[in-house]
């Protein structure tokens, strides 16, 4: 049986690697993951804007991995609309980049749960494979962890290198181009990265679980047998 230390240290990983699990699988579902503020260029060009103007033609966009939406003004008013990345987005923007994004973190979350069921295990009993062990739950938070920061770093690839919000901003938009003025990463785009923050804390722990304390020991006064002890 593991020891109490031990059981308090697998019992706290096994809830970081949960929270973690409920952290991806929000940030995909809420589609918050970037907003910004976008310019209707063709309106502005065909009066003339100045700055003052400007207001009138600036709107908004946010959309997360598979949903959306933007309001559009072009001078006549603010007109919101919404969309879905699947299926015909998706046609538009760089398909294999964005599919790689959702895969990364459904394998993540895979882990995650892995990596829960196999803390649970250590903080009951002492695995008699080692793969079980503080081993095995080191390399499935490495695993989850560093799936989590391949979705991250590429979500901000097809952001910043392929102009992802751009693409999606002038999606099916024909008579008006929009460029992008502000771009945010919102609160899901933090909740990954907060996940992955998670199992990096959870490969402390079992870093820490390893370390063999010195025990206390209290010495025994030895007794001084005198003569007149022998006497009495």
């Amino acid at each position: 049986m593991p020891g109490c230390f031990k059981k308090t240290l697998f019992a706290l990983a096994s809830l970081i690697s949960f929270a973690s699990f409920l952290l991806i699988v929000v940030a995909m579902g809420i589609p918050k993951w970037m907003t910004g503020k976008i310019l209707c260029k063709t309106g502005a060009d065909l009066v003339n804007a100045t700055d003052p103007e400007l207001v009138k033609f600036i709107g908004e966009i946010y959309y997360g991995l598979f949903q959306g939406g933007k309001l559009r003004q072009c001078g006549l008013g603010g007109r919101r609309s919404k969309f879905t990345i699947f299926p015909h987005m998706v046609k538009k923007l760089n398909t294999g980049l964005h599919v790689m994004i959702i895969m990364f973190l459904c394998v993540a979350i895979f882990f995650s749960l892995v990596s829960f069921g196999f803390c649970i295990l250590n903080a009951i009993k002492v695995p008699y494979r080692a793969i079980k062990g503080p081993a095995g739950v080191c390399l499935w938070n490495f695993l989850a962890g560093g799936f989590i920061a391949l979705a991250v770093t590429s979500f901000m690839a097809a952001v910043k290198l392929h102009h992802l919000t751009e693409k999606i901003a002038n999606f099916r938009e024909n008579v008006f181009q929009f460029v992008i003025l502000e771009e945010r990463f919102e609160d899901c785009f933090w909740l990954c990265v907060a996940s992955a923050t998670a199992h990096a804390v959870n490969l402390l722990l079992i870093a820490i679980s390893g370390i063999h304390f010195p025990k206390i020991k209290t010495k025994t006064e030895e007794a001084n047998v005198t003569a007149e002890d022998i006497m009495y």
